[in-house]
C-alpha cells in the first residue's frame, strides 16, 4: 500500500506540482517545474509556441451594416481585400501580360492605378 501512495504522489506532482499541498523541491530549494507548468500561462508552451505564430493571410478590421449587402455578403475594405489575394492578383497581373515578375507585379499593385483596381474587382467576383 505505501508503494502505490508512492507512485501516486510522484504521478500528481509529475502531472501538477503542489496539487496535494506544498510542492515538491530539489536539494537547492527549487520547485519542480509539472507538465500543467510548462503548458499553462504567458510563458506556457501553448501561448509561447502554437498561439504566438504569425500568420501570413489573416487581417483585422471593423465589422458594420453594409446597406448595399444582403444577409449572406460581408465587405472588406479594399486595401485588406488586396491584402488578402495578393497571390491571386500578382498571379492574373503575370497570366495578363500586365506584368513581366512578381515584383513588378507588386509595385504596380501599390501604386493603387485605377486598372489594376477594376482588374482586381473582376479578379475578385471570379475567385469569391
Amino acid at each position: 500500500m505505501c508503494q502505490e501512495k508512492l507512485v501516486q504522489e510522484a504521478v500528481d506532482t509529475l502531472l501538477d506540482n503542489g496539487i496535494r499541498g506544498q510542492p515538491m523541491r530539489d536539494g537547492h530549494n527549487k520547485v519542480y517545474k509539472s507538465f500543467s507548468d510548462v503548458i499553462e500561462g504567458k510563458e506556457g508552451r501553448f501561448r509561447e509556441t502554437l498561439l504566438g505564430k504569425r500568420v501570413d493571410y489573416s487581417g483585422r478590421s471593423v465589422i458594420v451594416v453594409g446597406p448595399s449587402l444582403s444577409l449572406h455578403q460581408c465587405g472588406l475594405p479594399r486595401e485588406i481585400a488586396i491584402e488578402l489575394f495578393q497571390t491571386f492578383v500578382i498571379r492574373g497581373l503575370i497570366r495578363q501580360h500586365l506584368a513581366s515578375n512578381i515584383g513588378l507585379a507588386k509595385s504596380k499593385i501599390r501604386e493603387k492605378n485605377p486598372l489594376y483596381g477594376k482588374y482586381f474587382k473582376k479578379l475578385c467576383r471570379g475567385i469569391l
